[in-house]
């Protein structure tokens, strides 16, 4: 198969020097690697490693080029400056999906905005479009009440009819995201390429880390990634309250991590005097690694709403490459894999005395925990590795791009 040459629009680039998903670094990295030429356009995130002092600056990861648009971006914005700066990136990202030299565009959504430059692509410059989904937009926004107005709600849906009607390839992350897209639009072709275990960065050994004097004779119970809308990190703020009540000494749950609404969550816990749970701030990937290395188990909480339970969130991966159980509160296809891998606990949403329940259970049952330990392990070994999906992926863009 000839080499191909990718343009991929992605706002939230990020190497494992950061704190933020690595995702696309990852399948990128293994593509050059193949021989293919690839060039991500990006932005500045707040949780990633990449930086720019220009207003465009040109930088090269393991052979990935990476041109930054200095447009920084944050979850602690606002929603609506959030769209004003969605906005102004793909404006911008026209001239490079016009001006580079490229056989294959990839949009990775969200936002939705992003397939702007996607469609550039497809429709002037006659490329194959590959439209990435990692979020159902709109459908998030409207389910969270951040976009509430009717008309531009009905825009917006049109306007992601068009990505889909437009792509080559459909890529969503989850099997609840490419159920929601093939109802709606039974024509497209799709492959579904989840968030994955780096199994090869969690291998290593990490003698080195000490763990603060404050984790001794404890066990830690982990979170991990953002702290915002559509995370439920009050349950663990209130599950820590429960076992507080339950004169529980010695499990303690651990936040690391930032958002927008972190600082209401550690007023909450300064109120409420409690000394079980901890908030560390946004730590490297490579400190994340060791901490969950060194935990009993990790959560997956999300808000109660449809369309996070399509989610598929690089904290779970990470988890299951660390070979640690989850506690998790979604009701969708994590649940279903939890209960068929037995790799974890599923515990109701909202329900702060069941998270305690699972966090008691785990710690005290030892041949429990390993057992959930042991099939964490191996389903990211078998079901979520990062260098089999990096290649279904990729294999499916060939195949795109060898159609006329």
């Amino acid at each position: 198969m000839k080499k191909i040459n990718i343009l991929y629009f992605y706002q939230y680039f990020g190497t494992p020097k950061g704190g933020w998903s690595t995702r696309v670094y990852e399948l990128t990295k293994r593509w050059v690697i193949e021989g293919h030429k690839i060039t991500v356009v990006t932005s500045p995130y707040d949780k990633s490693d990449i930086k720019a002092k220009k207003l465009i600056e040109h930088l090269t990861f393991e052979g990935i080029k990476v041109i930054v648009l200095n447009f920084p971006q944050s979850n602690k914005h606002s929603f609506f400056y959030r769209i004003f700066t969605f906005s102004l990136f793909s404006i911008v990202s026209i001239y490079f999906a016009l001006t580079l030299n490229y056989n294959c565009v990839i949009s990775s959504s969200g936002p939705i905005t992003i397939g702007i430059p996607g469609l550039v692509g497809k429709y002037i410059r006659r490329k194959k479009l590959v439209f990435e989904v990692r979020d159902l937009w709109p459908q998030g926004a409207i389910e969270l009440q951040l976009l509430n107005n009717k008309r531009v709600q009905k825009l917006a849906y049109w306007f992601e009819g068009l990505c889909y009607k437009s792509s080559d390839l459909i890529v969503p992350c989850s099997n609840g995201m490419a159920q929601s897209i093939k109802v709606r639009f039974p024509s497209s072709i799709i492959t579904t390429i989840p968030n994955a275990s780096d199994n090869q960065l969690f291998g290593g050994r990490d003698n080195h880390f000490l763990l603060p004097e404050w984790t001794q004779d404890k066990n830690i119970f982990i979170y991990t990634g953002s702290i915002g809308l559509m995370d439920n990190c009050e349950q663990l703020v209130e599950a820590a309250e429960e076992l507080n009540n339950r004169k529980d000494k010695k499990n303690i749950i651990v936040i690391l991590g930032e958002g927008a609404e972190k600082k209401e969550l550690e007023s909450k816990v300064r109120n409420k005097g409690l000394t079980n749970i901890f908030f560390l701030g946004l730590l490297p990937k490579m400190e994340v690694v060791s901490w969950l290395k060194k935990a009993t188990a990790a959560f997956l909480v999300f808000k109660n709403i449809p369309v996070l339970n399509t989610s598929s969130p690089n904290k779970l991966f990470d988890a299951f490459a660390a070979g640690v159980p989850i506690i998790q509160t979604t009701q969708g296809w994590i649940k279903e894999l939890v209960e068929e891998e037995e790799c974890g606990l599923n515990v109701l949403p909202n329900d702060p005395s069941n998270m305690a329940d699972a966090i008691q259970l785990v710690a005290e049952n030892s041949e429990l925990r390993n057992n959930l330990a042991l099939n964490a392990k191996r389903v990211a070994l078998e079901k979520f590795d990062r260098d089999k999906l990096a290649n279904k992926m990729i294999k499916a863009i060939e195949e795109v791009v060898k159609k006329k």
